[in-house]
């Protein structure tokens, strides 16, 4: 095959190289097209465009593969824990045990916010949204540790990814203690990383919280199938805004709140919306099947279906079994989780569903084990924001580390007026 794709603009053609990736995926690259022709291409919201070359994650959606650093995300989410899953992601291999052991550690030590940030959280509203506290007090994070940018980051990024990485989850629960006006629990040196999240959220003065190593297993397994998805919509954020170079945190902040919306993060929160929605009308799951085959009914089954991949979302394969386990295990009576487990054995059943690639997706087997293990609906995606915080690290790491990285400058096709000459207000 030839190593170069041919346009041909009139009497005159262009030769436009054609990249090959580690799994035969191919691109041409139009790096020169521009100046060599005058023209740019048209891709809104950059579906054909790839915006850079990268070693960290690799996706087939029609296959169903998703692998970090070569490494297949069912084996990690089995064999793996997150912390070692972070690692992997950020420093491109798994650690030694020693290794491991060390960046444990630096998590611990990280673990505790600032005291001065904690007068931050009374600045809020309350029932403010828990991702626009997170988004906030991450970019506060800038001031209490400046110069934190590319230069400073090369010989230091275990130190600050740490500091991301355990403060973020620290975040995360005083936020929502704070939201249902509980004390504040403190991080322990002697937890695992999501044991010690599980323990800030819900231990109490007058009730004091068990730890369940099934539920730590569970949410380990949660946060490693999020830690990274190759260029959606945060990341991307997280490479264009970090181009600028950035201090790391305003960067991660950006990251955060595009991860907020609802076609984004946010889809495990609308999971739950709808399932409440549903309940609160009579629990027909039939009904709700027949609006969503309704071309005419502007109703949309949310947690079905991806953008990616056009068979079974291998996330969703991987938790879909802790799915059923935990709420086996918990015995919880909740018509929320009832409606989900008919609405997910009658669509999977459903040749319209079937047909058009419309499985289960991660958003919504998360949102239900997030629910059954009591993480209220306005912190899910809070929850994904602390799976992913490894993957935007590394993809930061990865861009600001790549030779003649420029900064993010996308083009675009001017549809406004033509030249127009100034004309003086005129006289009511």
């Amino acid at each position: 095959m030839s190593k170069f794709a041919e346009l041909k603009l009139g009497k005159q053609t262009y030769k436009l190289p054609i990249i090959t990736g580690t799994e035969g995926e191919k691109a041409i690259d139009i790096t020169n097209l521009r100046a060599e022709s005058g023209l740019i291409t048209f891709d809104p919201g950059f579906g054909n465009t790839g915006s850079c070359t990268s070693k960290i994650t690799y996706i087939d959606g029609n296959k169903g593969i998703l692998r970090y650093r070569g490494i297949p995300v069912d084996e990690l989410a089995e064999k793996s824990t997150f912390v070692e899953t972070a690692h992997l992601l950020i420093h491109n291999k798994l650690p030694s045990k020693c290794q491991l052991n060390s960046f444990s550690q630096l998590l611990t030590k990280h673990s505790l916010m600032h005291e001065d940030m904690r007068h931050f959280f009374d600045g809020f509203p309350r029932g403010s949204h828990p991702m626009y506290i997170l988004s906030t007090m991450i970019n506060a994070l800038s001031a209490f540790y400046p110069n934190v940018d590319a230069e400073s980051l090369k010989g230091d990024i275990d130190e600050t990814a740490a500091r991301l990485i355990s403060i973020v989850r620290t975040f995360a629960a005083f936020a929502y203690k704070k939201s249902i006006g509980e004390p504040i629990v403190y991080p322990r040196h002697d937890l695992s990383y999501c044991a010690n999240f599980l323990n800030m959220m819900f231990d109490s003065p007058v009730k004091p919280y068990e730890i369940d190593p099934e539920i730590v297993k569970a949410l380990d397994r949660l946060l490693i199938i999020h830690a990274d998805h190759e260029q959606n919509c945060s990341t991307s954020a997280v490479r264009v805004i970090g181009s600028a170079q950035v201090n790391i945190y305003s960067t991660i902040s950006a990251g955060i709140n595009a991860l907020s919306g609802p076609l984004h993060g946010g889809a495990n929160q609308a999971v739950i919306s709808m399932l409440e929605g549903i309940v609160k009308r009579g629990g027909n799951v039939d009904k709700v099947i027949e609006k969503a085959k309704d071309k005419k009914n502007p109703f949309r089954l949310m947690g079905f279906g991806h953008r990616i991949y056009k068979t079974v979302d291998p996330r969703a394969k991987i938790i879909k079994q802790s799915c059923h386990d935990i709420l086996e295990k918990l015995n919880i009576n909740d018509p929320l989780l009832d409606v989900a487990m008919e609405l997910e054995e009658k669509a999977t059943n459903d040749e319209y569903f079937l047909s058009r690639n419309l499985y289960p997706n991660v958003d919504f087997y998360s949102g239900i084990i997030y629910r059954a293990i009591g993480i209220p609906s306005n912190m899910m995606t809070v929850m994904f924001a602390l799976g992913r915080l490894p993957g935007w690290i590394s993809q930061w790491k990865e861009m600001i580390s790549t030779k003649g990285a420029k900064i993010a400058r996308p083009r675009q096709i001017y549809k406004g007026r033509a030249l127009t000459k100034y004309q003086a207000p005129q006289d009511c």
